[in-house]
């Protein structure tokens, strides 16, 4: 018995209409977001003395986490020696986060620095923390580059601050 080719027109994830209610994102949203104290409305899952930890609203998978010092600098040359920790150790955290709330069992961590390497905000450099499963490529980004997102970010957004000071021991803020 095969499938029909009808029943794969059409791909339902009515979940993603969180993607539609949102406003375009500002040109600063990363300084927005660190000068913020709504948390929630720019989706800082933690604050540390130097940096924060931020959901990706356009992730690559569900539990796209970027670290982003609250100083904007392009280069990593400009963070002094504490930013550069910090962004280390929100890495770190976000790790523990995602492997207790989405269970990842690996990660591609890294910086895009400049708009030729691919970063989508140049001006302010950011860490991208992606959690990562085996097999987690399928034929949608391989033969159609499109990405499924398997959780709402609002709903996502709820569990990894839930989990955020039992799994990291109280260490919330900054």
């Amino acid at each position: 018995m095969s499938f029909p080719h009808e029943h794969l027109s059409a791909l339902w994830a009515p979940w993603r209409v969180d993607y539609f209610a949102l406003e375009r994102p500002l040109p600063d949203f990363f300084l927005e977001a660190a000068q913020t104290s709504d948390d929630r409305g720019h989706l800082v899952v933690l604050r540390r003395k130097s940096g924060f930890l931020i959901m990706n609203r356009y992730p690559y998978v569900a539990g796209h986490l970027m670290a982003v010092p609250y100083r904007k600098v392009a280069d990593l040359g400009l963070l002094n020696a504490e930013e550069k920790l910090e962004l280390l150790t929100l890495a770190e955290d976000a790790q523990k986060l995602l492997r207790a709330v989405v269970h990842a069992q690996g990660f591609n961590v890294g910086l895009n620095l400049g708009s030729c390497a691919g970063a989508g905000m140049a001006d302010h450099l950011h860490l991208h923390i992606v959690p990562r499963w085996p097999g987690d490529h399928n034929f949608m980004t391989v033969l159609d580059s499109t990405r499924v997102i398997s959780e709402g970010l609002n709903t996502l957004y709820t569990r990894l601050v839930e989990a955020r000071d039992t799994v990291l021991g109280g260490a919330a803020a900054p």
